[in-house]
């Protein structure tokens, strides 16, 4: 037998087109679902825990069962709009869903969402090296720290940035379908202040050297779907009062020996050390966190090749001016800047918290981050190093975010945990709902920051606003590091200097009907004043006393109505006007045979590029 027969004897039989057609299609389902998959297991080893029942309250973070929807949630309420829209978004999803499900349904999206979207976004053709640049992203010092601040939606709004890029660089390039996808994660970026400006600053870059119709299309959409809380604010008769000394009390701290720079350089440096994960104080931390940015400088070569040279320069500009921003009140001079903007400058107070600005530098290092694993893995494949070494250093890339930061994992090693609300808030609830409208509710002691012994002393903002119906007063005078900053609201003033009378306090005549104390959380009540009171509720975690006599109906100062619902309205025309083009797009395609991975153009429809 000649050796050609030979070999067609041993080739196995050739399969019909439809069974290589679906082997390809199977493998490339079984290829998208990888890091779906991977971003759904980093979610659950980060908050795996807080998916019991339950609503975690840390700091900022507050969730209700069901939140009321206010005029302060609009931007119409007598503080700057520091919570809009993102407020009013949430009171409208607590009508279809409780509050601890949708809680729990932001945390998991945070994390897929910013893994996911890294992950796609990352010009690179290797899985693992992608699923390095989303691991990165997604876990990291900025994230674990705003988590355990509660910044909840500043993280949503991280999350988005990624996919604003993605949208963005279709948008530079004229593909179809380029400009929905990209409004779309601009729009819930936008859900609080920071948030929206990170967006359009990400989205800036690709797009300002795409023409001036394009950059002037942009800078209009981003200002509608910023509306919501822009217009209020400059409208609001406290714009630009925001107290200077702020810039100090938030300003980026150093957390280990590395300084400012070095908590900075390595996606750190929050203000607050309270929250601040205790690995970061290690040398090891630093070591590793040096590691990370050593991967990333490996990767800038291929990120710049891959986009090309106008847009790795523009990157990098956003890259830098987010450090800048960052270590603003560090720099010299800076601080003094700052403070004159936060005092004169309408909107600048949105600057004092300097560290949040950080989030541009965390994209673009996970990024090329990702690229550098994809050119140290080809290095070695390209020196006939054994392909299982090489995955194994895939594999440990794609932990090393997580070693950086351990203590993220399991909500912050016990740090959040779920709990329920006493029955008494319940109770105070109904009354406040069912009985007669009698003026404002006061919640003493008057501060806006409570250690709930039913929370186990964790720290939280206030959640009576978002949990009891009609209008609720908060003390809103902060104290940071021992220093105190000046409050916001003039109404909250106003009931502060009447509850600093005690028993000759008249709340009634600044529209206080109602005087909820919560008990076990420290601070003073005022001498006197719940004497004079009427007991409604005596419950052990929770009291309500009702004011006697006559309550006088009290106007705080607020933006004019017509603008702001004017913002509204454009925000939710823009954001419509972007899923209806999603949807049509995706209707017209349904019918077309899917594409399979792996084909020439898959690259460039991941990244845009």
């Amino acid at each position: 037998m000649s050796q050609t027969s030979t070999r067609s004897h041993l080739r196995p039989p050739a399969r019909p087109a439809a069974t290589r057609f679906a082997a390809r299609l199977s493998a490339a389902r079984l290829s998208a679902a990888a890091l779906p998959a991977a971003g759904a297991g980093l979610a659950l080893l980060a908050v795996g825990p807080l998916l019991a029942p339950g609503y975690v309250l840390a700091y900022d973070m507050v969730f209700t069962p069901q939140q009321p929807l206010s005029p302060a949630g609009i931007g119409l309420g007598p503080a700057l709009p520091r919570a809009v829209p993102v407020d009013a978004v949430v009171s409208l999803a607590t009508l279809l869903v409780d509050g601890a499900v949708l809680q729990k349904l932001v945390l998991v999206g945070i994390f897929v969402g910013a893994f996911l979207g890294a992950a796609a976004v990352c010009p690179v053709d290797r899985r693992l090296a992608r699923a390095a640049a989303g691991v990165l992203y997604a876990w990291n010092p900025y994230v674990a720290e705003r988590l355990f601040m509660g910044h909840w939606s500043l993280l949503a709004g991280y999350a988005c940035l990624p996919w604003v890029l993605a949208g963005a660089l279709r948008v530079r390039r004229g593909a179809p379908g380029g400009w929905p996808r990209l409004l779309v994660p601009m729009a819930v970026a936008a859900i609080t202040p920071t948030g929206g400006l990170l967006a359009l600053l990400v989205a800036l870059a690709p797009v300002a050297s795409a023409g001036a119709r394009r950059l002037a299309l942009l800078a209009a959409a981003g200002a509608a779907l910023n509306a919501p809380w822009w217009v209020p604010g400059a409208l609001h008769p406290g714009a630009g009062g925001t107290d200077p000394a702020g810039v100090a009390a938030f300003a980026a701290r150093a957390e280990n020996w590395s300084g400012v720079a070095g908590a900075v350089l390595t996606f750190g440096g929050f203000w607050n050390r309270e929250v601040m994960p205790a690995s970061r104080a290690t040398v090891l931390a630093t070591l590793l966190g040096a590691l990370v940015l050593a991967g990333a400088a490996a990767g800038v070569a291929g990120l710049a090749r891959a986009w090309g040279g106008r847009l790795a320069a523009a990157m990098a500009v956003l890259a830098a001016l987010s450090l800048i921003l960052s270590l603003a009140a560090a720099l010299p001079g800076g601080a003094g800047l700052l403070r004159w903007a936060v005092a004169e400058l309408t909107g600048a107070g949105l600057l004092r918290d300097a560290q949040k600005w950080l989030a541009p530098w965390v994209l673009a290092c996970a990024l090329a981050f990702g690229s550098g694993v994809a050119r140290i893995a080809g290095g070695l494949r390209r020196r006939g190093v054994d392909r299982g070494v090489v995955a194994a250093f895939g594999l440990l890339a794609v932990v090393l975010p997580v070693a950086v930061v351990p203590d993220l994992a399991l909500g912050g090693a016990g740090r959040l945990r779920p709990v329920a609300y006493p029955a008494d808030w319940a109770a105070v609830r109904h009354i406040l709902a069912t009985g007669p409208e009698h003026g404002a509710v006061a919640v003493l002691p008057f501060t806006p920051y409570r250690d709930f012994p039913w929370n186990g002393g964790r720290i939280v903002l206030d959640p009576a606003p978002r949990y009891l119906p009609g209008e609720v007063v908060l003390g809103d005078r902060l104290w940071v590091a021992d220093q105190p900053l000046a409050g916001e609201d003039p109404r909250a003033a106003t009931v502060a200097a009447e509850l600093d009378r005690g028993a000759a306090a008249d709340l009634g005549a600044v529209g206080v009907g109602w005087v909820a104390v919560q008990h076990g959380v420290g601070g003073p009540l005022p001498e006197g004043l719940l004497g004079g009171l009427v007991p409604v509720h005596n419950g052990t975690h929770l009291s309500l006393y009702r004011v006697p006599g006559q309550v006088t109906r009290l106007d705080a100062p607020a933006p004019a109505v017509a603008p702001v619902l004017v913002a509204d309205l454009a925000a939710l025309l823009v954001l419509a006007g972007a899923l209806l083009a999603i949807a049509r797009r995706a209707s017209s395609s349904s019918s077309r045979p899917p594409e399979i991975a792996g084909g020439s153009n898959e690259a460039a429809e991941r990244t845009g590029c």
